[in-house]
């Protein structure tokens, strides 16, 4: 990062002791005499401009003003012994520089009304055109009285938040009492009346296909037709150029009633964006899709599997399937339980009895022998 320094703009100070307005390199309030104490801090004007006097300049260079130890009259830096009492300023305290005082304010501001007259002034005039009192610091206004709120009666609520507190009541609620039932079940004593069983292969088969897309997405063993190039996208090339980007330019205060204004810069390189071309082709290939397979029922507890060897000479198996259901019959009701495991499947025997857990949705969740 490059620190670039655009030159330097005029502060202010405002009295403590009468609150007026004093230019920064100036060392006693024009108003009352007060001078400058050090723990008083210069400020930006208003409306700044770039100082152009080389002497204002020179002593923006020089560095922070100093106090003098004995009578803290305020010295610049380039002085060997006080303008106040003449003692040697090698003991002097140098003022604070280095602050960030905040971006530079070069834009128009807004007049500063006089105090006395109520006459409007430039915004960075220190005395008043009309009367030629001082433009003291303004003062914020008094805050105005804000009545009390009525305080609420008691159990008193705003109306939308009752609303939002009975939704999320309901939501809660709701919740919870769907997770009850879900969760809650009921033992019931079952025969079983039927069972049923399915399975199935999973079949894939070499089909034809056709169609376009680019050479590198081609299905394997693709036969290639016609082909053109298009712009698939595009990609940023670097230029092998650069470009400076500076950021806003801010005020650092110096210590000397001016302030350097600054502003950092970066170099960045240039890029631009550049098509991509790629081929586009029409294909024609040989690929495997997913077609219906062979599929077996049946209502006993022999399970089996369809014949995969019946399958064409441009067909594979892909996978299996199976399913199981059992029909429980209670009181009055049936109840159909299903299970992937054929182990289990196995042990519902026709008019064997089980004991059912059954939740508050009629659904059959586990099944257990009898006790």
């Amino acid at each position: 990062m490059t620190r670039k320094t655009l030159g330097y703009v005029k502060l202010i100070w405002h009295c403590p002791n009468c609150g007026s307005r004093n230019p920064g390199p100036q060392k006693i309030c024009s108003n009352c005499g007060t001078p400058q104490p050090d723990n008083v801090k210069f400020e930006q004007l208003p409306q700044a401009e770039l100082i152009t006097d080389a002497a204002e300049i020179a002593q923006a260079k020089a560095g922070p003003d100093v106090h003098c130890y004995y009578c803290g009259s305020r010295n610049p830096a380039t002085a060997k012994v006080c303008s106040q009492c003449g003692a040697d300023l090698t003991q002097a305290t140098a003022r604070e520089s280095g602050q960030i005082l905040g971006t530079l304010q070069s834009g128009p501001a807004q007049p500063i009304e006089c105090p006395a007259c109520g006459t409007p002034n430039d915004p960075n005039a220190a005395k008043c055109i009309q009367c030629g009192a001082a433009l003291t610091e303004p003062q914020p206004a008094a805050p105005l009285p804000v009545a009390a709120p009525a305080p609420a009666q008691k159990g008193q609520f705003p109306l939308f938040a009752i609303i939002i507190g009975v939704a999320m009541l309901a939501l809660i609620g709701g919740c919870i009492f769907f997770l009850v039932l879900s969760t809650r079940t009921t033992d019931l004593t079952g025969q079983v009346e039927s069972v049923a069983w399915t399975r199935r292969v999973l079949v894939q088969e070499l089909v034809p296909i056709s169609g376009q897309d680019w050479r590198d997405q081609l299905p394997p063993g693709a036969v290639v037709g016609s082909c053109s190039e298009r712009q698939r996208g595009s990609e940023r090339q670097d230029t092998g150029q650069t470009r400076e980007v500076c950021g806003t330019p801010y005020t650092v205060d110096t210590g000397s009633g001016f302030g350097e204004v600054r502003q950092d810069c970066e170099t960045e390189p240039i890029y631009e964006e550049s098509p991509v071309y790629a081929d586009y082709c029409s294909f024609t290939a040989t690929v495997w899709q997913t077609v219906p397979g062979p599929t077996l029922t049946g209502t006993d507890l022999n399970a089996a599997w369809p014949q995969a060897n019946l399958l064409g000479p441009n067909q594979r198996e892909a996978g299996r399937e199976e399913s199981y259901e059992v029909v429980f019959k209670t009181d009055g009701k049936a109840y159909t339980y299903s299970t992937t495991d054929f182990n289990e499947f196995q042990q519902f025997q026709i008019g064997s009895r089980w004991t059912l857990k059954v939740n508050s949705f009629d659904v059959v969740t586990s099944v257990e022998p009898p006790q």
